[in-house]
């Protein structure tokens, strides 16, 4: 599942059949029961061991910006609006520290249920920019709890100029959630590819 106002443009599920069934038909029957905007767009058998959470080794995310003054009414549900003109420079500096393996308990929200780790493996953060569009791309081999949110409105606040770029490196360190590290409108963010 996605958090409200997220979107997942690749995600997947598992479940068990009593009897087997073909994967046409599985789609145009799931499909029949979904809402409209859930669309499965295929199925098949998978070995038993497979989990569609566990199993996971990578997981991609992108959130997307909309860095204008006016916002298309066609994208509004799509994009997170910034009128402030943004420092993609300052923002991709930023991203570098942050990318590797460190404790992100301060890019984390409270998920109300016991955590085993905070440690994750931040495999990308980039930040890509065309016209007014612009791109933050995060890949791990797991998330935390609105960490990818929290990561982007750390690097907004970073692109506004109201937090200097090295201080990514504290912010991680102290392992404390502050208000330096709000938590990004979900309206942008999507959860972009699944890689077992």
């Amino acid at each position: 599942r996605t958090d409200q106002g997220v979107h997942a443009r690749r995600q997947f599920a598992h479940f068990d059949l009593s009897q087997k069934l073909p994967s046409l038909v599985m789609v145009r029957a799931l499909n029949g029961l979904l809402p409209p905007d859930i669309r499965i767009l295929s199925a098949g058998p998978v070995p038993a061991s497979f989990h569609a959470r566990r199993s996971v080794k990578i997981k991609e995310y992108r959130y997307f910006i909309r860095n204008a003054r006016v916002m298309s009414p066609f994208l509004r549900r799509y994009r997170a609006q910034v009128t402030e003109r943004l420092d993609v420079d300052a923002m991709r500096e930023a991203s570098a520290f942050i990318v590797g393996q460190h404790d992100f308990a301060a890019f984390t929200a409270n998920p109300n249920r016991a955590v085993e780790s905070t440690i994750r493996d931040l495999l990308c953060l980039k930040v890509m920019k065309n016209g007014s569009e612009v791109v933050i791309v995060a890949k791990a081999n797991g998330f935390l709890y609105k960490m990818v949110r929290s990561l982007v409105g750390f690097l907004i606040r970073v692109g506004e100029g109201s937090i200097a770029p090295r201080e990514a490196l504290p912010i991680l360190a102290s392992r404390q959630r502050t208000a330096r590290v709000p938590t990004a409108r979900p309206e942008g963010l999507f959860l972009w590819n699944v890689s077992y």
